[in-house]
C-alpha cells in the first residue's frame, strides 16, 4: 500500500545518550548574545517554543532549477510563500498557499554557477561572451527544454572533469561562471533575505548549498549562518567546483569563520543516495578516518537531513530487517552518470551512520557521526510545498499529477517516487536568526515528514512519574536532565529514564504510537539496534496489534476515530548496560493517512 498511503506520517528525533566517557555540559539554558533593544520587543520563552522551517529551498538562481524549466522562481516568491502568503506557483502558474506559515526559511541555492544561467540568457557581458557562455548559447539560444537539458548534462559532467559533448572542464566553469561572477546573485539573495527577516516573527536565514557529487555520490551540504548581510557579503560561497571533498569545505569554513566571525552550520542532506560515502570509514583521499577528521566534522556538522523529497534516509529493510516500519518512502535512485543504483547495505542511512559512529568512537576517542536529526524539502520549485494535500513536487518535471508517471530528470526516478517531506522543528527561545541557529548547534531539533507534531524528549537519571505527568514537565526536564540532542554521562550504573510527550498536529491525524530506537556497541565492538514501542494509542498492550486504518481509497478522506491526540510516557531502558556506549532517538507514528499519489489518482 506504500504507493497510496502515507502509512507513517512519522517524526524522527535525534538524541544521543552516552553511557560512559567525558561529561558534556548541558548548554540548553545558556544565555544567548542578543541585541538589547531588539530583544525587548521579541517574544521569548526560556523553556522554548517549537518553530517550524525549511533549510533546503531552491530558486531559479540554482542552475538546475533554471535549466529544468523554472526560471521564474525567485527568492522573493519563496519567502512570501513560506510566510503564508498566496503566490503564483512558478511551476504551474496557479495560485498556491501553505495551510500554515513557516517560522523560518533558508534559501539554499547551489553555490556552483549561482545565478549565472539567468545572467547568460540576459546577455550579460563577462558571462554570455565567455567560452562557456558561447557554448551554451549555441546549444540552446533560447531557454527551451531540450537544449537546457543538454546544458544540464554537460554541467554535471564538466563539473567533475568527465568527458562531455562540449569539452568543458571545471576550470572553464569556475572561470566563466564562478568566482566573482556569482557575487551579483549572492548579494541579491542577501538583500532579499534582509528585507524579509522580521525578528520575532519570521527568520530569513542566509545560506547556500555546497553540491559535491563525487562519482555520482550525493555528498551535498547545506550551509547557513545566524549573522546578517554585512557578514555574508564578506565572502562568496565555497563551491564543489573548487573541491568536492568535504574536508576542503570544513577548511574553508574554519578560515572564513575566523576571518569574518560567521558561525556556520553545515548539514549533510539525504545520505540515502550517497553510495556509501556519507558516513565512511575511509576518507575521500584514501586515508582512514582519524581523530582530527572526527573533531573537525563534529565542529561543523552536528545534524543530518534524515528526510526530504528524495526519500527517507532513516533506515532501510536491508539494514534493519526487524524494523517493520523501515520501508518508508524508500528512494533507491542515485545521480550516477551510468544509472547505477545505490546499495542499501552500504552506510547510506542515518541509523547505520549513528551506529558506525559508536564503532569509530571506540577506536578514535571521538564520534564523527553524533548527529541531531532534521527534515527539509530540497524543493526545486521555488516554494516549500510539501504537504500531502498540497504537494508541488520536486521540480518542474513532476509538478502536476499528469507529469508524475514520467521521468523527473534525476536518474531513472519518476514523479511518484518522490516523497512529500519534510520540515524541521526547532526548540528555541525566540524566533530570531541567532536563537534558531543556536538550536541547531545544540541539536535541539527534530525531523518530520510533514505533520507538525509537537515533540518533547528529555533524558536523565532522576525523573519520576510525577515529573512526567506534572504541570512542570518541561522545566523539570531541563533541570534534572538534558533535552533532545543532549549527552548523558552515567556515573553509577543507573539506567537512564526518558520523558517523552508527543501531541498531534492540530490540523492532522491522530497518533498511533511512540517508539524509541536504540543503538549500542556490543562487547565484540560491533554496533546493534533495537526498536521499542514505549507508548501505544488505545488500550493496546502489544505493538504488533495495528492501530487500524480509516482511509477511504475512493475519496481520499480519513477520520480521527482511532489513535490518540497525545501520547506521553516515562520510559527506562530495560536492557541498559553501563559499560556500553549507546544512542537513543524517538520515532512518532501517525495513524494511516492518504499519500499525495492517492489524491492524484482520485
Amino acid at each position: 500500500m506504500k504507493n497510496y498511503l502515507n502509512v507513517l506520517g512519522l517524526i524522527l528525533l535525534g538524541s544521543l545518550v552516552i553511557s560512559c566517557g567525558d561529561e558534556k555540559k548541558n548548554d540548553s539554558e545558556e544565555s544567548l548574545a542578543e541585541n538589547e533593544a531588539e530583544t525587548a520587543e521579541i517574544k521569548t520563552n526560556p523553556l522554548k517554543e517549537v518553530y517550524w522551517g525549511d533549510t533546503h529551498q531552491h530558486t531559479g538562481n540554482s542552475f538546475d532549477v533554471y535549466l529544468f524549466g523554472t526560471p521564474n522562481s525567485t527568492p522573493e516568491t519563496a519567502y512570501r510563500f513560506a510566510k503564508g502568503e498566496e503566490v503564483v506557483s512558478p511551476t504551474t502558474g496557479e495560485k498556491w498557499q501553505l495551510s500554515k506559515p513557516l517560522d523560518f526559511l533558508v534559501i539554499a541555492d547551489h553555490a556552483e554557477l549561482l545565478g549565472s544561467i539567468a545572467l547568460m540568457y540576459k546577455d550579460t557581458p563577462g558571462i554570455a561572451d565567455t567560452k562557456t557562455g558561447k557554448t551554451f548559447l549555441e546549444i540552446s539560444p533560447e531557454p527551451e527544454e531540450e537544449g537546457m537539458q543538454k546544458i544540464y548534462d554537460i554541467i554535471n559532467y564538466a563539473a567533475f572533469d568527465q568527458p562531455n559533448d562540449a569539452n568543458l572542464t571545471s576550470k572553464d566553469l569556475i572561470g566563466d561562471f564562478g568566482g566573482d561572477k556569482v557575487r551579483m546573485a549572492w548579494e541579491a539573495n542577501i538583500e532579499t533575505a534582509e528585507a524579509h527577516n522580521e525578528p520575532g516573527k519570521f527568520s530569513a536565514i542566509i545560506g547556500w548549498e555546497w553540491t559535491s557529487n563525487n562519482g555520482g555520490a550525493n555528498l551535498h551540504r547545506v550551509v547557513f549562518m545566524p549573522q546578517d548581510g554585512d557578514v555574508a557579503k564578506q565572502f562568496i560561497p565555497y563551491t564543489a567546483l573548487e573541491s568536492d571533498d568535504p574536508e576542503s569545505l570544513w577548511d574553508w569554513l574554519d578560515e572564513t569563520s575566523a576571518r569574518t566571525g560567521a558561525d556556520f552550520v553545515a548539514i549533510p542532506h539525504n545520505p540515502n543516495i550517497s553510495i556509501g560515502l556519507m558516513f565512511p570509514e575511509v576518507r575521500l583521499n584514501g586515508q582512514p578516518i582519524d581523530e582530527a577528521y572526527a573533531k573537525q566534522r563534529m565542529k561543523w556538522e552536528k545534524n543530518v537531513e534524515i528526510t526530504q523529497i528524495k526519500g527517507d534516509s532513516e533506515t532501510h529493510p536491508a539494514l534493519s530487517p526487524n524494523d517493520e516500519f523501515a520501508d518508508f518512502e524508500t528512494y533507491d535512485f542515485a545521480l550516477t552518470p551510468d544509472g547505477t543504483r545505490p546499495d542499501p547495505t552500504m552506510a547510506d542511512y542515518v541509523r547505520t551512520g549513528l551506529m558506525r559512529g559508536l564503532e569509530l568512537e571506540k577506536k578514535l576517542g571521538t564520534n564523527p557521526y553524533k548527529l541531531g536529526l532534521i527534515g527539509s524539502s530540497d524543493s526545486h520549485t521555488g516554494i516549500s510545498a510539501v504537504e500531502e494535500t498540497n504537494f508541488a513536487g520536486k521540480g518542474q518535471h513532476d509538478a502536476t499529477p499528469e507529469q508524475r508517471p514520467h521521468p523527473t530528470g534525476l536518474g531513472s526516478s519518476k514523479g511518484w517516487d518522490m516523497g512529500a517531506a519534510g520540515w524541521v522543528g526547532v526548540w528555541a527561545k525566540s524566533n530570531t536568526r541567532q536563537d534558531i541557529v543556536d538550536a541547531f548547534q545544540r541539536r535541539e531539533v527534530y525531523a518530520t515528514t510533514g505533520p507538525r507534531i509537537t515533540l518533547r524528549f528529555f533524558g536523565g537519571f532522576d525523573y519520576s512519574e510525577a515529573d512526567a505527568n506534572g504541570n512542570n514537565m518541561v522545566q523539570t526536564g531541563y533541570d534534572k536532565g538534558v533535552p533532545m540532542g543532549g549527552d548523558l554521562k552515567n556515573t553509577d550504573g543507573k539506567a537512564p529514564t526518558f520523558m517523552i510527550a508527543a501531541m498531534k498536529d492540530p490540523d492532522g491525524a491522530n497518533l498511533d504510537r511512540v517508539q524509541v530506537i536504540k543503538g549500542w556497541l556490543g562487547a565484540d565492538g560491533k554496533s546493534k539496534e533495537k526498536v521499542y514501542d514505549v507508548a501505544l494509542s488505545g488500550d493496546r498492550k502489544d505493538g504488533s496489534e495495528k492501530v487500524g486504518n480509516t482511509v477511504d481509497l475512493e475519496t481520499g478522506k480519513y477520520t480521527n476515530s482511532i489513535g490518540a491526540s497525545e501520547l506521553k510516557t516515562l520510559w527506562t531502558d530495560p536492557d541498559f548496560d553501563a559499560s556500553q556506549r549507546a544512542f537513543y532517538y524517538v520515532r512518532v507514528l501517525e495513524i494511516p493517512t492518504p499519500r499525495y499519489s492517492l489524491l492524484d489518482a482520485i
